[in-house]
């Protein structure tokens, strides 16, 4: 049957910073958000070229946005801090991203941090979620649980509004699917047409009709369900995916291997036709989710580099192997120099000391198997 793709894109990226704001800014912000609360109204900060815009809200933080094709932004109070959060969190606008991607939403965190004069370094940066959607025009579809084939222990749900409570059954129809955890590893699939429409989000009507328009087809009348009923896949990865499994934290990281990532995900889900046969893995694909999957992989080609979560795993033992391996070298040539070592006498000395050690190891309160065992559990590989 027929389908469409109207667009495909970013609809979602949020980065953290751990960093703080200057002691002048956080005295703009909060006499802002005083006003804000007075007036009952967002108040306007200029710096620059930036224009933030400071609610009310937050206890201990201040929320402000830059804008539908900016993103919300929110710091940590300095003086009124919560304890391990970061300083700074930017969440992206979804038709910010759409318009200009990830090239835009890099442009503007860098012009606004150096508008607003916060200090920071790249390796402060902690990418936290990124969503990726693709909506098809395909009116005849309606998602079907028992279509989805998950990992074990995956939940799925169905709901059956935008904004409705989740439903694990309905005698309605099903206007949307959600399987995984947004920390992790998610995919929804939803009447898209329905939220445009609920919550008038005239520019994604925009985007969709200049894709119509460059096919040389009418734009969409929302209207008429029957024949504009537009479905977003969408598969959301979280901090577990981008930074434990493949080591994905800055910009450049992003650049370089968020292909890799979606890469891997989209072999562990799959939409398909039932059939008779009990193994779900000898389903066939449906045709939207080879759309969906077919788009993802052209998309996002340009962002891999062909490193697979085996790798990153690999190079990070390594890579903690070597460090430690320097900290035991560094330990042993001072251990050596307040003894009077000579240089000549080293490593007869490193060889006579590991005699000593294992001697306090066998002495040690604890057993060596329950210390490997903590020691261990410190560092996550898989």
């Amino acid at each position: 049957m027929k389908a469409q793709i109207l667009h495909s894109g970013f609809d979602g990226l949020r980065f953290t910073v751990q960093a703080e704001i200057t002691p002048e800014l956080r005295e703009e912000l909060a006499l802002a958000k005083t006003h804000a609360k007075e007036f009952g109204q967002d108040i306007e900060l200029r710096f620059g070229e930036v224009l933030l815009s400071v609610t009310q809200k937050g206890g201990r933080t201040f929320n402000t946005n830059t804008g539908e094709l900016g993103a919300v932004w929110m710091f940590q109070d300095p003086k009124d801090r919560i304890p391990n959060n970061p300083g700074i969190t930017v969440d992206f606008r979804a038709l910010g991203l759409a318009t200009g991607g990830i090239d835009h939403a890099e442009r503007h965190f860098r012009e606004v941090m150096s508008a607003l004069a916060i200090p920071y370094l790249e390796h402060q940066l902690r990418l936290s979620r990124v969503d990726f959607a693709v909506d098809i025009l395909a009116p005849w579809f309606e998602p079907e649980r028992t279509s989805l084939v998950a990992p074990p222990g995956t939940k799925v749900s169905e709901y059956t509004g935008v904004d409705e409570t989740v439903t694990q059954a309905t005698g309605g129809r099903v206007t949307g699917l959600r399987a995984g955890n947004v920390n992790n590893r998610q995919l929804a699939i939803y009447d898209k047409r329905t939220e445009v429409m609920q919550k008038a989000s005239d520019g994604w009507l925009t985007i969709w009709n200049a894709e119509r328009a460059s096919c040389g087809q009418e734009p969409l009348d929302l209207s008429d369900r029957l024949t504009t009923q537009v479905w977003r896949f969408e598969l959301r990865l979280g901090s577990k995916q981008l930074r434990e499994r493949f080591e994905i934290h800055t910009w450049a990281d992003l650049r370089e291997r968020l292909g890799d990532a979606y890469h891997d995900a989209l072999q562990r889900l799959r939409y398909c036709i039932p059939t008779n046969d009990s193994n779900r893995a000898r389903w066939p694909t449906h045709e939207l989710w080879r759309l969906f999957e077919d788009t993802i992989g052209q998309d996002l080609n340009a962002h891999c580099c062909g490193v697979q979560p085996s790798d990153v795993i690999f190079a990070n033992r390594i890579a903690k192997m070597r460090e430690l391996d320097r900290q035991i070298l560094g330990l042993f040539v001072t251990r050596a120099a307040i003894s009077d070592v000579q240089p000549r006498d080293f490593y007869e000395f490193m060889e006579r000391h590991t005699e000593a050690l294992q001697q306090s190891s066998e002495d040690h309160h604890k057993t060596l198997e329950e210390r490997l065992l903590k020691a261990g559990g410190k560092y996550r590989w898989t």
